[in-house]
């Protein structure tokens, strides 16, 4: 009896690892086992095929010399600043409006919250016939009598990439509004009572006391927000597709273009490699501050 039950016991305690470890085994597989390949590609002379003849860093003086990759840089850290900064005031000032308790908040939630259900494509295509000027806004504007209303920053290689920063905005900033949300609800009621008491108003409270407290908030939402930027490429194709020329270019758009369009694999790779160590910069020194607390 007592050797069915340990064998039992051995088989209830294999089970979880057998069921897991497919999936484990793809993953290790099909993500970091192709990272490591690509970093390796990053450091060979490959062209439109492999090779595994070791180069060192010819292909990062290529990339560097590139300039559609200074172009997908500038405009990352325009798309990336801008689309930051506003998602968080953004996301932040409707936080604290639903905060108030106001009326059919669960509604205006709904409503906020509704561009995070959809794809980036979707997001990008829906931008892209409001943005046409042969078709939205500039055609509507202009219908009401307004004929010297001009709004073409979708086809202006000046202006483009801050049609992406919009569509990026709309689409993320109810994001960032769950997450202060409830780091606004989690705030110790009592400290805005005496707060209250003491004299200060709503906007002190807020400035002084509230906010102050959810800088973990902050950091998780900056994180993210970061994360969403670099790795950007649904959005840019659906909505410019790059254009006009290669004036919208972010990195992951530029790495896509290399290695399916224009066949160097070996720029493509040593790109995602950078694109690997922004992100790794950013997401490394998160883990640590936060495991270091627990």
């Amino acid at each position: 009896m007592n050797g069915a039950a340990s064998l039992s016991d051995r088989i209830e305690r294999l089970i979880p690892r057998i069921v897991v470890a497919p999936s484990f085994a793809a993953s290790l597989l099909f993500v970091y086992g192709f990272i490591i390949w690509t970093v390796y590609l990053s450091f060979t002379k490959s062209r439109m095929f492999p090779r595994y003849d070791f180069e060192g860093l010819l292909q990062f003086d290529r990339l560097f010399a590139n300039p559609r990759w200074h172009v997908a840089l500038e405009n990352l850290f325009v798309f990336g600043g801008l689309f930051i900064l506003f998602c968080l005031v953004v996301g932040i000032l409707l936080a604290i409006l639903l905060d108030q308790q106001i009326r059919a908040e669960g509604a205006i939630r709904t409503i906020i919250l509704y561009p995070m259900a959809l794809s980036l494509i979707v997001t990008g295509t829906a931008w892209k016939w409001i943005l046409n000027p042969g078709l939205g806004i500039e055609k509507v504007v202009q219908g009401l009598g307004f004929e010297s209303f001009e709004f073409d920053w979708l086809v202006d290689p000046e202006m483009a990439i801050y049609t992406v920063v919009i569509a990026g905005v709309w689409q993320s900033s109810g994001f960032v509004m769950a997450l202060f949300l409830a780091g606004l609800r989690s705030v110790d009621q009592e400290i805005i009572k005496a707060a209250t008491v003491d004299g200060a108003g709503i906007v002190r409270i807020y400035l002084r006391i509230i906010l102050p407290s959810l800088r973990a908030v902050f950091l998780s939402a900056f994180v993210v927000l970061t994360h969403i930027a670099i790795k950007s490429f649904d959005l840019v194709v659906a909505l410019t597709g790059g254009g006009p020329g290669y004036a919208t270019d972010l990195p992951a758009t530029f790495m896509y273009a290399m290695a399916f369009n224009r066949s160097q694999l070996g720029i493509a790779s040593a790109s995602a490699v950078i694109m690997l160590m922004t992100v790794m910069a950013i997401i490394v020194p998160y883990l640590y501050s936060e495991l270091r607390k627990k």
